[in-house]
């Protein structure tokens, strides 16, 4: 029992340490400034700002920091998977899943301090902010994190998940779209279309890409620790099903959001 739970320490110097924590402190900071930053810009720039409730400025102010630490991990996980070179196949001697880099443990710990704040938020107003499938998908989004950035292993497979948060502005967007009023809105159907492209490509077709890659490197990937390779199993096809889900909800809300548009015409 106790050697499934061991795991390779990829922070052995105080240097990495330090790092770490900055990483974190950071993206709590941040996710704070963003946060002030959103209420004060709404203030100025959108007037029916101050008609909210309190509950709604709380969602509004929150979703702005979400969707900055979605339109970040993306940035850096598309960066990191496709053009930095760090895991293409022959790049390196080591295997693939070992593979880490400066960015790489930075955008994982600032990631881990924007779901901390995110989940504190959460349930300090819960459940205004999201049931317990929120806390379920930011809990086993933590663990897994935290995981790969500890161990060093397994990276890969967690900036490809990081990097289905690319849909979170559309799904923001969605919300701030309702609340304003203009559920009627040309820019509220194309945000549904887009929404909808979006989570097909980066949370349906990734995950099968995800799970193919495993497949095909399943060699390598029975070499990253027990807990973190039975985590790389499980969880991945938890949060998969969830994604299903949740399409299946975005699918029907398009629909009657376009039934509504061609009958209104």
């Amino acid at each position: 029992m106790a050697a499934a739970l061991s795991f390779p320490c990829a922070l052995d110097t105080a240097t990495k340490q330090f790092h770490l924590l900055s990483s974190v402190l950071s993206g709590i900071i941040a996710c704070r400034i963003v946060y002030k930053l959103t209420a004060f810009v709404s203030r100025l720039h959108f007037k029916g700002y101050g008609k909210l409730t309190d509950a709604q400025k709380v969602e509004w102010n929150n979703r702005g920091f979400s969707t900055f630490h979605a339109l970040f991990v993306a940035s850096a996980s598309l960066y990191l998977l496709l053009l930095s070179g760090l895991f293409y196949e022959d790049s390196r001697d080591e295997l693939v899943v070992n593979r880490t880099s400066t960015l790489s443990n930075s955008t994982l710990g600032i990631s881990i301090g924007y779901f901390l704040s995110d989940l504190a938020m959460i349930l300090f107003h819960f459940p205004a902010l999201g049931g317990l499938e929120y806390l379920l998908h930011h809990g086993l989004s933590m663990f897994s994190i935290i995981l790969a950035l500890l161990s060093g292993q397994a990276q890969i497979y967690i900036l490809m998940v990081l990097f289905s948060e690319i849909t979170t502005p559309f799904v923001n967007l969605r919300w701030y779209l309702d609340v304003a009023g203009q559920k009627s809105s040309k820019l509220y159907i194309w945000n549904g279309v887009l929404l909808f492209m979006g989570w097909l490509v980066a949370r349906i077709l990734l995950f099968i890409f995800f799970f193919s890659h495993i497949f095909i490197h399943f060699d390598q990937v029975k070499q990253i620790f027990p807990l973190g390779f039975y985590s790389i199993l499980v969880i991945p096809g938890t949060l998969a099903v969830m994604n299903v889900l949740w399409f299946w909800k975005i699918v029907k809300g398009l629909m009657k959001t376009l039934s509504k548009a061609r009958h209104g015409q």
